[in-house]
This record gives C-alpha cells, structure tokens and sequence, in this order.
C-alpha cells in the first residue's frame, strides 16, 4: 500500500508540477505579447465562467470520488453510481448554460467581454462529458498525468505559433480551451476499462441530493472566496490593476494546486477508512500527507518571498512590478491555504463532515467579500491580497476546533525540524546569491539550483522519514 501511495504521489505531483512549469514558460510570453489590458480581459472572463462551472459542477466532483471509492470494487454497482452521478451533472450544466444566456442577455457589462466568455465556456461541457472524478477514484494517476503532459505540450506549441499580437487574445483562449478539453475526451474513451457510464433518468435523488447540495455551497463559497478580489478589483480599479494581482495569484494559485494535488492522492483512501473506521490507517495516512505539505509547502513560500521581485519580472515582466507586494502577501495565505485544506480536503470531506468545512467556508468566504468591497477601493491590489490571508485565517481556526479527537499526529515537532532548518538554508544562499550577482535569470537559476540541492541533502543529512521513504524506492 505504501509503495503505490508514493507512486501515486509522485504522479500526482509530476501532473500538478507540469501545470505550473508550463503556465510559467508560456505566462511571460503570453503577458508581453497580450499586454495587461489584454490579460485582464482575459482574467475577467475567465472569473465569471468559474462561476459558471461551478452551477455546472455543483459539488459533484468530490462527492463522485468519494462515493466511487466505496463501490469501485464491484463493477455493477460503481456502473450505476457513476451513471447516476454523471446523468446529474449533464442536467446541471444544461441549467449551467441557461444561466449563462441570460446573463449575457441582461447584464450589458458583459457585452465587451462576450466572444471571450463564450469560447471560454466551451471548457464546461467537455469538463462534466470527461468525468475526470472517475480517474481519480480509481487512483489511476499515471494516467492522468501522461494526458496531461501532452496536451501541456500541445497548449505550449499552439501558444508559441499562434499568439503573435495584442489581438490575438481570443486565439489564446481558443488553444487554452482545446488544451482542457481535448483531455477531457480521451476519458470518454479510457474510462469503459472501469464501468459503463451511461445518462439515465433513474436516479436515487434522496442519496445524493444532500451531500451533493452541501458540497456545492462549499465549493460555492469557495469560489467566491477566490475570484471576488478579482471581479471587484476589475468593477473598481479596471483592467490593468486586474493584470497586476492576477499575476500574483497566478504564481500563487500554481504553487498551492501543485501541493495541494495530495488530497486527491489520499482522498479516495480516506474515504475508504473512515467508512470502516480505521483510525490506524487514518492517521498514518494523515501523517503522510502533513509531511508532504511541510517538506514541498515550507520551502516554496521561502522561496517565493526570497525571489518575489525576480519572478515578478521574469514572469511578467518590468511592467508587472508592481505585484510584487501582492505576491508577498499572497505567500502568508499559501502557507495558510495548505493547513486548510490539508484538514478539509483530507480529513472533512473524506469524513463526511462537510457540513463543518461549508460553515468555514462560508463565514471566511463572506468576511473576504465585505472586506475586499470596504478596502479594494483604497488600497487596491494590496488590500485585495491582505483580505484573502485575513479570511485564509478565520478557515483554519474554524477548522482547527472541529477536527475529531481520534486523530492526531504524533511528534509533530520532529517532522518539522528538517524542513525549518533546510528553509532557513535557503533563505541564507537566496540573500548572498543576490549580493554576488547582478544578471536576473542567472540569479533565479542559481538560487534555485542551490536551494533545491541543499534543502534536500539537509533532509537526507537530518534522516527525514519523508524523504528517505522515496529515496528508498
């Protein structure tokens, strides 16, 4: 079991890390020739669609792997509860789109943004056809991660081919659409080597209605947690202060969904283990995932601290600078962001307590909208990034006070030794890397070359279990 979870983790993680290396090898291309105007409007855009998606997601996702990996043993019954959960997705993105047409009919904001809405909401169908929820379920995380690489690889060509000016902001967003979906339709394919997944009209509303209903509002109040400082900072301040934060948070959101890809590793597990009550496993399993967010999560916000200006120019350029404090804000919230949802994602949903993750949510989610709508105005970008830590916070505590009782992490002072001690090191080469050279790329390069070197023969050296674990194999 320990052998697959590390081989499953390190699928994870390669899939997670190619969706920030590309991102970031195409975002500095893609920033200058769009400009920030440009990539404001295309921020914007993509903000609402979240919304969108979300009506048409409906909490399904999370629900569909947990209840997938309760039934993946037998093929009839995990036939009937994808079909059944598929066939409800198909009906909420058909309300999804309805939603959509009357937003673009009635809100006339709207208008300027209307070719670049529609091709980006293209993503939302082929999302709910692929049902990407069953690959995970079924923890077949090679998979995912080879199709991922390619159509990364496939988005990277388009981009350096097609994307040549300002104006070719809408071909942009066609090749990000092309990329997701053409994913998405390969599942369709793939998955009849687990079940048969078919649309039906008998559906057991009385099982599912509930939990998807809860998760819903959870990812609801999520979302609205996420993209309010975007949408209100872009109503308020306009297109170009939208560009800067956004790049904030791209490098932000990178990091924090490559580390957070655990959850998805151990969910489908904890799952299983909380149905049968295995409080073992379960913490040995927590234990594991703790490890993995403390040894990648610690060094990353370091380092992002240590190379914010850097990243800011190499990323977007001299243009882009004034993200730079944003973005050393936004690390204190990734830091953050991580225990979050490490017991959320990892202990309440695979629980069955989302009812506990939703009221955190909700309450942070809130405190987060009326402050961005009090201080965005006056501060700007800065009070945007401020607001998401401050609501980041309010989760964690809420969250904190409710976890069960009979899980517990043993010695928790010794698994952060290694990685406290590695962070400082870094921290350390960062600041004399910057003292002896002057070139911006071979800074960066260096200082992480360095960085990563050091940081894990100091784990080695202070004989992390974590680490030693995948050493070992």
């Amino acid at each position: 079991m320990q052998n697959r979870l590390e081989k499953n983790t390190i699928y994870s993680f390669i899939k997670s890390f190619s969706q920030v290396v590309f991102p970031l090898i195409t975002f500095p291309y893609i920033s200058r020739v769009l400009q920030a105007e440009n990539v404001g409007k295309i921020n914007f855009s993509t903000s609402i669609i979240s919304y969108i998606g979300l009506v048409a997601s409906l909490g399904i996702s999370t629900y569909a792997i947990r209840e997938c990996s309760k039934v993946k043993s037998s093929r009839e019954e995990l036939n009937k509860v994808t079909s059944e959960i598929f066939s409800i997705n198909i009906i909420t993105t058909l309300v999804a789109y309805i939603i959509l047409i009357l937003a673009l009919i009635f809100f006339r904001s709207l208008q300027a943004y209307k070719e670049l809405i529609i091709i980006l909401s293209v993503s939302v169908l082929f999302t709910t056809l692929g049902a990407d929820w069953l690959n995970t379920a079924m923890e077949d995380f090679k998979y995912i991660t080879i199709r991922t690489f390619v159509f990364q690889m496939f988005s990277l060509i388009s981009m350096l081919m097609f994307v040549k000016s300002s104006n070719d902001y809408l071909k942009y967003a066609v090749i990000t659409v092309i990329s997701t979906s053409g994913a998405n339709i390969c599942n369709l394919i793939y998955r009849k080597k687990y079940c048969s997944t078919m649309f039906t009209l008998k559906i057991n509303w009385k099982r599912h209605f509930r939990p998807i209903l809860l998760l819903f509002a959870l990812i609801m109040s999520q979302t609205i947690f996420v993209n309010s400082d975007i949408t209100i900072l872009g109503v308020i301040k306009g297109n170009f202060e939208v560009g800067l934060y956004s790049t904030s948070v791209k490098i932000y959101s990178l990091v924090n969904t490559t580390i957070s890809s655990i959850a998805w590793v151990v969910m489908p597990k904890m799952s299983y283990l909380f149905q049968i009550g295995n409080y073992k496993e379960i913490n040995k399993l927590y234990k594991y995932a703790f490890n993995f967010i403390v040894v990648i999560g610690l060094p990353c916000i370091v380092g992002i601290n240590a190379l914010c200006h850097e990243i800011i120019e190499i990323v977007g350029g001299k243009e882009y600078l004034g993200a730079v404090l944003s973005l050393r804000i936004l690390s204190i919230s990734l830091g953050l962001s991580l225990i979050g949802g490490l017991i959320g994602n990892i202990i309440m949903l695979p629980s069955g307590k989302e009812s506990i993750f939703l009221k955190a949510s909700i309450i942070s989610a809130f405190f987060n909208l009326i402050s961005n709508i009090l201080f965005i105005p006056i501060f700007g970008l800065n009070a945007a990034a401020t607001t998401t830590v401050f609501s980041q916070l309010i989760m964690v505590i809420i969250l904190y006070l409710n976890i069960d009782k009979n899980i517990k992490i043993q010695n928790i002072h010794k698994l952060l030794l290694s990685p406290v001690i590695g962070s400082v090191y870094i921290s350390l080469i960062c600041i004399v890397i910057h003292l002896l050279i002057s070139n911006l790329l071979k800074k960066v390069i260096i200082s992480i070359l360095l960085s990563m070197s050091g940081y894990l023969v100091i784990l080695v050296l202070l004989k992390n279990k974590f680490i030693l674990g995948f050493v070992r194999h």
